[in-house]
């Protein structure tokens, strides 16, 4: 019975990922030309700009964090 449950959420699953890539694909053959490239391309690099610094703010707050719990200033590794 567990296979089954299994079974029918793979297969639900594959039926969403198949209509959105259908729907991704037909909005992008209306989009076609150098100006929808561009757009897909400035929306592509604008994301990851904001993932770069959605990872560099959180590796900040993580090593202030660190260095808090573990009493090390930074002035402690400027000297070494």
């Amino acid at each position: 019975m567990k296979r089954l449950v299994w079974m029918g959420i793979g297969v639900a699953i594959g039926i969403i990922a198949f209509r959105k890539i259908s729907e991704a694909q037909s909005n992008l053959q209306s989009n076609l030309g150098p100006e929808g490239l561009n757009r897909a391309v400035g929306r592509l690099t604008d994301g990851l700009y904001e993932f770069a610094d959605a990872v560099r703010s959180g590796m900040q707050e993580r090593e202030t964090d660190l260095r808090t719990a573990l009493g090390v200033e930074s002035q402690d590794l400027a000297r070494r």
